[in-house]
């Protein structure tokens, strides 16, 4: 495993970790979360880095080891699709797949259906049509665990968001700030989603809405199921077993 910088399109400072040899492949976290919580720690980037793949993820900015500019200037709308389109043009990669895990899912669709991105296949999990179509209403959630931080108390629904952001030691200030970048997609985008496509999400996890939809409405996207929650998924094996699995099938 590696680890090294770049400075991304505005200068901003993004880690990037890496592990195997092979076809790239960039894989994006989810929202307060990192390359080392959701792809390293649980073993998914060397199960898939052991297929021959090399695997690339990127640390958002506010996030993992990545720089946390607190200047408004700093998030300009989509802010993270351009992270990634500056990480691609930086390693200089052209046959590349790409995955991501709820925010990393979304940043995705956004980047792919925007035609910003253009990799060869995509894997999705954990997000649903909500999770694209609703985000508005996701994103105030995640607004009031940030305004609210200090007063939520046990019970509250927001309670454990507010402990893993805590745990995660996450810039509220510039958190803040990322969250008023995320515009909803419209879904009839979902057309220009063509590539082969992996839905992947938890039976247990409903955080976004239906994966399941989501599968239905992409042009080539096939549906997986894998135990557990939005955030229980990550930490169990069958994640990083399905996304390397449908890589062999597909390949």
């Amino acid at each position: 495993m590696s680890a090294e910088h770049f400075e991304s399109f505005d200068g901003t400072r993004l880690a990037i970790h890496r592990v195997g040899e092979g076809k790239p492949l960039v894989l994006l976290h989810g929202l307060f979360s990192s390359a080392q919580m959701n792809w390293i720690k649980f073993g998914h980037a060397e199960e898939i880095a052991s297929r021959g793949y090399e695997v690339i993820m990127l640390d958002f900015r506010v996030h993992g080891d990545s720089d946390a500019p607190e200047e408004p200037e700093k998030y300009p709308l989509n802010v993270l699709v351009r992270d990634v389109a500056a990480l691609v043009d930086h390693l200089g990669l052209e046959d590349y797949d790409l995955g991501g895990f709820s925010l990393g899912a979304r940043t995705s669709l956004h980047g792919v259906a925007h035609g910003i991105l253009s990799p060869e296949r995509l894997i999705v999990g954990g997000m649903g049509t909500a999770g694209l179509g609703e985000w508005g209403k996701r994103s105030a959630f995640f607004k009031r665990v940030i305004d609210e931080f200090d007063t939520i108390e046990r019970g509250d629904p927001a309670y454990f968001s507010m402990q893993f952001l805590k745990s995660q030691g996450v810039n509220r200030t510039a958190a803040r700030l990322l969250l008023d970048t995320m515009p909803d997609l419209d879904l009839a985008m979902l057309d220009n989603v063509s590539m082969p496509t992996l839905v992947v999400c938890g039976d247990e996890d409903r955080d976004n809405g239906s994966a399941e939809a989501l599968a239905e409405l992409l042009p080539n996207a096939e549906y997986a199921e894998v135990p557990g929650t939005h955030m229980g998924s990550v930490t169990k094996p069958d994640l990083g077993l399905a996304m390397a699995d449908w890589l062999d099938r597909t390949a």
